[in-house]
């Protein structure tokens, strides 16, 4: 019998070229505030993407609790230097940056390993608090670990994921690897075990397939939320190189028959969990929101009308 709750929603709601398009909000949503409020009224839940590229405030995250629904739910992604991203020093807190040794403050990028540790603890420290009030409201469902396709599974790996998850004790977190050896036929039972023990949810992914990157299309659930992230099958631009922007990779409509293969696997996952979160990352113009719906259609959770007024 199916008991998992299923929420749908986008890898962000305010995404340029979502915004730009006029594809989605109508003309009266005009500020930030209008834009969450019409997106909430919608959709279930959300995953916040700007918390990768900066560390998250608490102003904003106590804003997002006051402006959605009481039963309206977040992912936020973990900052990319916690998950071993090239990260420009600029992105860093001013007050922290102005810290750095000189020579490490000059590079272009800096990883996780370069970074002293007081810095890399009160850089933790600041993120923790960020996300706090969505914590404290029940709107915090999981903190997205996502890690680039470079992280393969060897011992070091699994001891920063480690960190990672000591360092976010009190929230849970969910794993995406973006490197098809962890769930390889060798590594994959090690891997899921893995993450079943820690009590981490495995994100399960639909991309392209049949490349040298292809993470496979396993469902499976880990932990009391499960997860499927939909990055599209734009296979001319997964793995193209000198993409300036993620809607190019990401630029995808599914069709019908493709979602529709989903179907059985998530009514398979939501037998296993207690909430399935399903994530559109397709992310030009419309696509998460036409193909949100859509999913939502085949699989029979119906999403709220959006209004025309508040």
């Amino acid at each position: 019998m199916a008991t998992a709750n299923i929420k749908i929603g986008s890898a962000s709601w305010a995404d340029k070229s979502l915004l730009t398009s006029g594809m989605y909000y109508p003309s009266w949503c005009k500020t930030a505030e209008d834009r969450l409020r019409f997106y909430s009224s919608e959709f279930p839940m959300v995953e916040v993407d700007s918390s990768y590229y900066a560390l998250p405030s608490s102003r904003n995250s106590s804003l997002w609790v006051e402006r959605t629904p009481d039963d309206f739910v977040f992912n936020i992604k973990a900052f990319r230097l916690f998950t071993t991203h090239p990260t420009p020093p600029v992105a860093l807190p001013k007050d922290l940056r102005e810290t750095m040794p000189p020579e490490l403050a000059a590079k272009r990028n800096v990883y996780y390993a370069d970074v002293p540790a007081a810095m890399r603890d009160r850089m933790w420290e600041m993120y923790r608090d960020g996300i706090m009030p969505l914590q404290s409201a029940g709107k915090l469902r999981v903190v997205v670990l996502q890690f680039p396709a470079w992280f393969m599974p060897r011992k070091s790996s699994f001891e920063h994921i480690d960190e990672c998850r000591e360092r976010l004790s009190g929230f849970k977190t969910a794993v995406e690897f973006r490197n098809k050896y962890w769930l390889s036929d060798e590594n994959r039972e090690s891997t899921l075990s893995y993450l079943r023990r820690n009590g981490m949810s495995y994100i399960c992914v639909d991309e392209p397939q049949g490349m040298k990157s292809s993470v496979p299309p396993i469902a499976d659930v880990t932990a009391d939320i499960g997860i499927v992230r939909f990055h599209g099958r734009n296979t001319e631009m997964w793995e193209a190189k000198g993409l300036t922007a993620s809607p190019e990779r990401f630029d995808y409509y599914y069709s019908r028959p493709e979602l529709e293969e989903w179907a059985p696997k998530i009514e398979s996952m939501r037998k296993d969990a207690a909430e399935v979160h399903l994530v559109m990352n397709t992310n030009a113009q419309d696509q998460a929101i036409k193909n949100g719906r859509l999913l939502a259609e085949i699989i029979g959770e119906g999403l709220k009308p959006a209004p025309t007024l508040f």
